[in-house]
């Protein structure tokens, strides 16, 4: 993620300059590269954070927490979801908040869930031009979700599957190579349940940024997934009135999304790797249900994040 937060700040235009700083203390003191020049990764430490316009907390929870914990007076803003409980967290989301919208001093910018800033994007375009009665969202999560240990345990599981080699489990505490999880095991430091909540709480944030015209919570239902990155989502959307296909496909064309005709292959989590754009695609009418239809979408997690959060620092400085 923070590799993530570096590109997009270097591609955005932003006049800033970044310093590293390491939650661990065997990473601070190294030196690495930043924008083509040596740096030096800094300590996480009061005199490290001073003059900062803001700050990205983009490592562990841990190393979150710690800076959390530090009297720094640049702001905060949190990829790593650890400040959800803090009296001073503000979910954050600038696209998709209200004109003027502002949040007080010393708070502390927790980025909205990248899968709840992609539902909400989606839903809140449908709902302004054909009312919503009730969805339903499968979401797909990938293991980069779970940091480097995920994507590393996912690679040493389909290795071991391969070799007949026994699966090493400490990050899902079971197998993912080759197989899709409703639930993850019992010694799993995070729990899907735990992770389905937080998403669920971000987006019903995020719809009622859109009062008025606030579309219906859907109901979500999180599946870990065998692939490395990128959120997947099939979603299934009960109108008032159903528009058809072609107008859907037409309310949901715009800025943040990439729309596929029928002409055109479904989204998928390996086109999406890198991209801002939510694709959005394999529309069809519900034979069951007259007003309802069927879409899939895909979208890049990181990226997603990490241009949320850059978004917030925009309007810090």
């Amino acid at each position: 993620m923070g590799r993530e937060v570096r590109e997009v700040v270097a591609s955005s235009g932003l006049p800033v300059e970044l310093k590293l700083v390491a939650g661990e203390e065997s990473e601070s003191g190294k030196l690495t590269e930043q924008g083509g020049e040596p740096a030096l990764v800094w300590s996480l430490e009061v005199e490290s954070l001073e003059g900062a316009a803001a700050v990205f907390l983009a490592g562990s929870p841990e190393s979150s927490r710690k800076a959390l914990a530090l009297p720094a007076a640049a702001p905060l803003i949190d990829l790593t979801h650890a400040a959800e409980g803090d009296p001073r967290a503000h979910v954050r989301a600038p696209r998709l908040e209200p004109a003027g919208y502002q949040v007080p001093p010393g708070a502390v910018h927790v980025v909205a869930h990248p899968a709840s800033l992609a539902l909400a994007s989606v839903l809140r375009r449908l709902h302004a031009r054909y009312p919503v009665r009730r969805s339903v969202v499968h979401v797909f999560e990938p293991a980069s979700e779970r940091g480097s240990g995920g994507i590393e345990e996912l690679q040493r599981q389909t290795v071991g599957l391969l070799s007949f080699k026994s699966l090493p489990k400490e990050v899902f505490d079971a197998q993912l190579s080759f197989n899709l999880l409703a639930r993850l095991g019992e010694e799993a430091p995070v729990s899907l349940e735990q992770v389905e909540t937080r998403i669920e709480r971000d987006l019903a944030t995020l719809l009622a940024f859109a009062s008025p015209a606030c579309p219906p919570m859907p109901s979500l239902r999180l599946i870990q997934a065998p692939v490395f990155h990128g959120y997947s989502f099939s979603a299934w959307v009960e109108f008032e009135h159903n528009p058809g296909v072609e107008a859907l496909e037409t309310a949901l064309r715009g800025p943040g999304t990439e729309v596929r005709g029928p002409d055109v292959a479904p989204p998928d989590a390996v086109g999406v790797a890198g991209e801002s754009d939510i694709s959005i695609g394999a529309f069809a009418s519900d034979r069951n249900a007259p007003q309802a239809c069927w879409f899939w979408m895909a979208a890049d997690n990181f990226r997603l994040a990490a241009e949320n959060a850059v978004a917030v620092a925009r309007q810090l400085l």
